[in-house]
Order: structure tokens, then C-alpha cells, then sequence
């Protein structure tokens, strides 16, 4: 059994991609893979994994990662995802024909992502 990092909620540094043009269904696949991992362990699953989200996923992570060097002065290495999570957003709702002279709808899903890195306890 794997034991997760532990972290304190106050040192969180979160970064955020609205209205993301991808499913939910479709990026929570990619949003499993990294949730508590270590960054440097996350990056290197994201640029290997091969559905589109995960390039979604890493620009995320890449900006959360900057937002704690920057903001926090942390070093990357010290980093831990804490929360990566894959929220709907608006839909947007088109129409294309059907048989018979009726309409069918087509509905386009988009996302909200959000993954927090905090710095990792000993």
C-alpha cells in the first residue's frame, strides 16, 4: 500500500484552466494519473501519456509549479500535487440535421481544471 506526502493546506498554490474545449469524462482520465503524486513524477507521466488532456494537465501543472516558485520562493523538486481535479463548464449546444426534416442537437463539453501543489513534509 502507498502512503500519499503529507502537506498543510496553508502553503497551497493553485492554478487554474477555464473553460478547457475537452470533456470532463475525458480529462478526469488524465486528472487520476497525477493526483498526489510528486511533480517531477507527474510531469514525466503527463508528457508520455498520450490523450489529449494531458497536455491540458501539463500546462496546468508547469503554471501551479511557477506559481509556487515565484509567489512561495519553493524549490520544484519539493513540490507535491495536493488537489487535481476537473470540474463542467458551460456547454455549448449546436444543431445539425436529422432525417425527416427534423434537428438533432449536438452537445460540445467543456471543462474547468484546477491542480495545487503545496510543499512536501519530511
Amino acid at each position: 500500500m502507498s502512503t500519499k506526502p503529507k502537506t498543510t493546506a496553508a502553503q497551497q498554490y493553485r492554478a487554474t484552466m477555464k473553460n478547457a474545449r475537452i470533456s470532463p469524462r475525458k480529462a478526469i482520465l488524465s486528472c487520476q494519473l497525477i493526483r498526489g503524486k510528486r511533480v517531477e513524477d507527474a510531469v514525466n507521466i503527463l508528457a508520455f501519456e498520450l490523450r489529449r488532456g494531458s497536455a491540458m494537465m501539463k500546462k496546468v501543472l508547469d503554471s501551479a509549479v511557477a506559481n509556487a516558485s515565484s509567489v512561495g520562493g519553493l524549490d520544484p523538486m519539493d513540490l507535491v500535487v495536493t488537489e487535481a481535479r476537473v470540474d463542467k463548464a458551460q456547454v455549448m449546444k449546436r444543431w445539425r440535421p436529422a432525417s425527416r426534416g427534423r434537428s438533432a442537437a449536438r452537445v460540445k463539453r467543456n471543462s474547468h481544471i484546477i491542480i495545487s501543489v503545496a510543499k512536501q513534509e519530511a
